[in-house]
């Protein structure tokens, strides 16, 4: 204990009268610390100052790695298959002309009117309401509805929705009731819809419309 007691008197003494007098010439313990403390000091300080944010870099720096790598393996995947996604554009391309065909124009439209009202009277079918709508222009195409009524026998009305379905354009049958008269006959309540696309002019209105559109939302989100 006495020991212990000796070298602790010892170490405390190296504190003493420390002010007034230059660190170079402070006894070796206090030196030392003091040394220490500087060098804490510095680590510290360029940590903050500088250590940190090369470390932040060099992780940016390894997720935007990580990164390219990944766009790096999708595009090498992508030119693999460029030869098939080129084909699907085609079979793409193909897919919508076959469907533009089956959408007539604005000048076509009455002889469509007509082929439905012939297939109505070619089953023998009485009709009761053919009634064109207002026309609904959508973004790519135009859209016309048609209430329709008819009045015939079961196969008779049967083969009429067939005949339709199987028209060189597209029609279809919407919102049908069927309902029994007295006499047996069906009468058929529906209302067909038939397609046409969009003239030049009617497309150039389209888009103004959406740009305004646009323009307006964003000046009100401005505001």
């Amino acid at each position: 204990m006495a020991d212990i007691k000796q070298i602790g008197d010892a170490i405390s003494s190296q504190f003493r009268g420390l002010n007034g007098r230059h660190p170079g010439q402070w006894p070796f313990i206090p030196r030392m610390l003091c040394g220490l403390g500087v060098l804490a000091f510095v680590i510290l300080a360029g940590w903050y100052f500088y250590w940190d944010g090369q470390i932040e870099e060099l992780n940016a720096g390894e997720k935007e790695e990580e990164r390219l790598k990944e766009e790096y393996k999708t595009k090498v995947q992508q030119a693999i298959n460029l030869e098939g996604l080129r084909k699907q554009k085609e079979q793409v391309g193909e897919y919508v002309a076959t469907l533009e065909k089956q959408l007539p124009s604005k000048a076509e439209m009455d002889a469509l009117l007509s082929d439905i009202n012939q297939a109505g009277l070619g089953r023998g079918l009485q009709f009761e309401l053919f009634k064109p709508g207002q026309v609904v222009v959508k973004d790519y195409y135009a859209e016309l509805p048609i209430d329709i009524k008819v009045t015939g026998n079961y196969h008779d009305v049967g083969a009429f929705s067939s005949d339709i379905a199987n028209l060189p354009r597209i029609v279809t049958l919407n919102n049908m009731n069927l309902s029994a008269g007295k006499d047996g006959a069906l009468t058929l309540d529906a209302v067909a819809k038939t397609f046409r696309y969009l003239d030049a002019e009617e497309v150039a209105a389209q888009r103004k419309a959406a740009a305004d559109k646009k323009a307006a939302a964003q000046k009100g989100a401005k505001k």
